[in-house]
């Protein structure tokens, strides 16, 4: 019985051996045939491609206007006029213009006995901010009061000696003329007394207080105000224009200020524009007034943009489409020529450039369609195709 089991088995065996060649062999064959096709196709796509090659050599050696063109790919964009702004771009800072520098009203100024503010206090106009050393005012009107006591009992005791008809009357002048003369000092040393205390004069913030108990107040200390404080709630902005734009900056012309750290921008006018040009930056001082805004600080850091030429309806192209040959600046528009669309150079007269658009004064009109991509290399009457654009 097991010499029969494994008989048929081996009998399998073989029979599955025998289809899997026979497979084999089909695939290998019809793998041979595909390969042959290929061959044989691309045999004939290189004799059609150098058939037509020779064909087209021919017929432009017997007719040279024949010849075909490949058409060049490029995008359009159409002139439509617009208002085209110019402006000079500059950077700027943001100043007060209320800024009190405090100092001494005696002018001398003295020991510093008492600071009632810091840096960044809110401050209020009248507001006393610090307290001189007053010992000597304080002991010259101890000592005059006492003058003073003693002079007006005396002049008691005269008035009632010339009430009794005793004495002479210039004795009685006399005393009443040295009570005025020591109430007149007493005015004048309470005046100066009143100067040991200091005050401010506007509304503000303490922007700098380099001061500290027991220095010296003078007001400044070298060049550095000791005290300054700052009234924020009207603000302008300065720059420096250079002096080549003299003719075009004026008072009134308008002006953008942007605030890169706050992300704000404000539209204003030059409201002062200075007389005199520095020697050493080449520039004149502008200015202009800025709106009350909590984001708006002094000393803050300003891009400003000041308008020196605009025109209405003008026409413009993107500054990369220009180019320049012996005949002068031209740029590349699309035509439609007997149903062809073709490259044709146009030359320009140029007018003001800003950002990437540049004002065209001549040689281009509304309606153009002017060769934004794909232009470099065109020549004039080249087959292009249009893609659209933007």
């Amino acid at each position: 019985m097991r010499k029969m089991m494994n008989a048929f088995f081996l009998s399998s065996l073989l029979l599955l051996a025998s289809c899997s060649t026979k497979n084999d062999n089909a695939n290998s064959d019809q793998l041979a045939q595909k390969k042959a096709q290929l061959e044989d196709l691309k045999s004939q796509q290189k004799k059609l491609a150098d058939d037509i090659t020779s064909l087209e050599s021919e017929i432009q050696k017997l007719d040279p206007s024949s010849k075909v063109e490949k058409s060049k790919l490029v995008a359009v964009a159409a002139i439509i006029p617009a208002n085209f702004t110019h402006y000079i771009d500059l950077q700027g800072s943001i100043q007060a213009e209320d800024i009190s520098y405090i100092a001494p009203r005696n002018g001398q100024g003295g020991l510093v006995k008492s600071l009632f503010i810091k840096k960044g206090d809110v401050v209020k106009k009248g507001q006393k901010i610090l307290k001189l050393d007053d010992a000597v005012y304080l002991k010259n009107l101890q000592q005059l009061q006492t003058q003073l006591t003693y002079a007006e009992d005396l002049l008691r005791r005269q008035q009632n000696l010339w009430d009794q008809q005793i004495g002479t009357e210039l004795q009685l002048i006399q005393a009443k003329q040295n009570v005025d003369q020591i109430k007149d000092q007493m005015a004048t040393v309470k005046e100066q007394w009143n100067t040991t205390n200091v005050y401010s004069d506007v509304d503000g913030v303490a922007d700098e207080v380099n001061l500290r108990v027991g220095e010296l107040f003078t007001g400044y200390v070298g060049q550095s105000p000791q005290i300054k404080i700052v009234n924020n709630s009207r603000l302008k902005v300065i720059t420096q224009v250079p002096e080549n734009y003299i003719d075009k900056v004026k008072t009134g012309s308008s002006m953008v200020v942007s605030l890169p750290d706050v992300g704000k921008t404000f539209n204003s006018q030059i409201s002062l524009s200075g007389k005199i040009i520095d020697p050493n930056s080449r520039s004149f001082y502008v200015e202009a007034k800025m709106p009350s805004d909590k984001d708006i600080r002094p000393n803050q850091i300003a891009l400003v943009k000041i308008q020196d030429y605009t025109a209405a309806n003008a026409i413009t192209i993107p500054v990369n489409t220009l180019q320049n040959d012996d005949k002068g600046k031209f740029v590349m528009v699309a035509v439609n020529e007997n149903g062809k669309n073709i490259a044709r150079k146009k030359q320009v007269q140029i007018g003001e450039l800003y950002g990437d658009k540049l004002e065209i004064k001549a040689g281009l009109q509304s309606g153009d369609q002017v060769i934004t991509e794909g232009f470099q290399g065109l020549y004039d009457g080249q087959n292009i195709t249009l893609t659209a654009t933007n």
